[in-house]
């Protein structure tokens, strides 16, 4: 061992600033047969150089075992100014949140600060149950050993049921586009496409959103995003005509990807409804703009449009037998003030589209009470007059805005935040959760171009950990993030307590779930402790297996 360098377990939910010691971990690391189990190592170095040193991982489970070094990323806007206490830090500086893949298991160790590794183990139901031993080692070029650290994870006889939670994370594929300065749905444009939606799957994102036609979304009013059309529009004497092999490509390589449902983009422009989003045709052999910022919505020519439009697409859409696993926007967070011109959209829509679902990012109840939405998508911070209504098939969502009291995935809340939302989508009964940022890599309104490596906030508009949750990289491969990883185990939270609900009923997962609570559990009221979350998942695994033992001596469990 080298005295100059200390090296310890601690959990997923810890975060290792560099200037920071971080609390050392004596958590049981424990999953089920097909679920992600992470775990991260802190290190810090002291001697007077960087340190160059080779990763050795020593378990009969190796090969299962991913390792990808924590790596801290600019944040000039952590926090707004006006914020809760369960924050980690709220000043400009480095976080961690980026997971990078080790080059040649080479990791080099900087002097006098902290830095950390990630681990996944991913049996991906191959591994036997049983307790394996894993070793960490950091040996220098010599072959001696640096600093080591010993665990050992339990693989349960249990496997988690599918996921049913619809999780979206909006996709924005011009941002791709821009980033590697390519031509949009060129070759490259699809194959760099493709990486990313297999990665959001991955990540536990199964509905994908689809532009028909270019996003009214993030855009300054008379601005316009690069076009990422899908749709192939011909007019011919004032007709049109259309054209769907584009959109089926799309829907075939998110299919084999492992996406389920798609949402197709928004039919007019964002908060408010008052316009069209840009539409591209081509008329009389020329391509031109035919819809934007400069048509208000309830115009007849659009109305006109979107009556040939919707039509020939539900058409083709039932004759792919995809009806069941289509969902449609009309607008991105209308409020109060925009419910006439957002009823008056609905109107226009809702002739062609009997039989799929439409959901909005929308917070005022008005929307639901007068019968102008069926399914309202609120923010966790306004759901609470939504959950008294009993609504069958609420979704949620959150963005920037939920900064005090919720849930959150901002670098400088602590991963316990971000995690705890399984637990409350369990409790309440969530069918689908919406967040806008899987990729977006703009300033706000889409002005400019960034290097999320270097801006996390979109020019200090959004706390950083909002705009995206994935970072563009080399080859176009994304990388992923802290905060990706740690919603995902969310997800998979919700898919044990669904398996143990199979296994008793919901009143028995929700007073385990709360048991030692002085107040229920809530959207804004819960625990902020990381043990928290651990210790319920570890009774959670233990009722399961004892659960599933007691059905096995009954002949049902094979």
């Amino acid at each position: 061992m080298n005295p100059c360098t200390q090296m310890y377990l601690v959990s997923s939910l810890e975060k290792v600033f560099f200037n920071q010691t971080p609390t050392q971990s004596v958590y049981r690391l424990a999953g089920l047969r097909n679920e992600s189990i992470s775990f991260q190592t802190a290190i810090r170095y002291d001697g007077a150089r960087r340190k160059t040193t080779f990763l050795v991982i020593e378990s009969p489970i190796a090969e299962y075992i991913r390792c990808r070094e924590v790596v801290p990323v600019p944040s000039g806007l952590p926090a707004y100014p006006k914020h809760d206490s369960n924050y980690l830090r709220t000043e400009p500086g480095l976080y961690p949140d980026l997971l990078k893949e080790i080059n040649d298991k080479t990791v080099i160790l900087s002097p006098c600060q902290w830095m950390a590794l990630w681990f996944d183990i991913c049996p991906n139901d191959k591994l036997c149950p049983g307790i394996y031993p894993i070793t960490v080692k950091l040996n220098d070029k010599t072959g001696a050993e640096m600093a080591s650290v010993n665990a050992e994870i339990t693989v349960l006889d249990a496997v988690l049921p599918e996921q049913k939670l619809i999780y979206t994370q909006w996709f924005h594929a011009d941002c791709l586009a821009d980033y590697y300065n390519i031509s949009i749905f060129s070759d490259e444009h699809w194959r760099i496409m493709e990486k990313f939606i297999q990665t959001a799957v991955r990540l536990g994102i199964n509905m994908i959103l689809t532009p028909l036609v270019t996003p009214p979304l993030d855009t300054a009013v008379g601005a316009e995003r690069p076009t990422v059309q899908l749709l192939d529009i011909s007019i011919n004497n004032g007709e049109y005509s259309f054209c769907f092999e584009r959109l089926k490509k799309w829907i075939d390589i998110c299919e084999a990807c492992g996406i389920k449902y798609f949402e197709f983009n928004h039919l007019f422009t964002q908060w408010g409804a008052e316009f069209c989003p840009k539409i591209i045709a081509i008329e009389d052999g020329k391509e031109k703009r035919i819809f934007g910022w400069d048509t208000k919505s309830n115009s007849d020519e659009y109305r006109h449009f979107l009556s040939a439009m919707l039509p020939a697409l539900t058409e083709k859409l039932r004759e792919w037998g995809m009806e069941s696993r289509c969902w449609f926007h009309i607008s991105d967070e209308p409020k109060e003030e925009h419910i006439e011109n957002y009823l008056t959209a609905k109107q226009m829509v809702q002739p062609y589209l009997e039989g799929f679902p439409v959901i909005d990012a929308l917070s005022r109840v008005e929307f639901y009470d007068r019968g102008i939405v069926k399914n309202p998508v609120p923010a966790t911070n306004h759901i609470e007059p939504f959950l008294e209504m009993d609504i069958n098939g609420l979704w949620t969502y959150y963005c920037s805005a939920q900064s005090t009291d919720v849930s959150n995935r901002f670098f400088s809340m602590p991963s316990s935040r971000n995690r705890i939302i399984g637990y409350q989508l369990y409790k309440y009964g969530i069918t689908g959760f919406l967040h806008w940022g899987y990729n977006f890599y703009y300033s706000q309104l889409s002005i400019r171009k960034i290097n999320p490596y270097c801006n996390t906030d979109a020019d200090y508009a959004f706390p950083s950990g909002d705009a995206f949750s994935v970072y563009p990289g080399v080859d176009g491969k994304p990388e992923e993030s802290i905060t990706a990883m740690v919603f995902l185990h969310a997800l998979q939270d919700i898919r044990a307590l669904e398996l143990l609900e199979s296994l008793t009923d919901k009143e028995f997962v929700i007073n385990l779930i709360e048991e030692g609570l002085t107040v229920p559990l809530t959207f804004s009221v819960y625990p902020q402790s990381q043990d928290y979350i651990l210790d319920v998942r570890e009774r959670i695994n233990n009722e399961i297996i004892k659960r599933q033992t007691k059905s096995c001596v009954k002949g049902d469990y094979n």
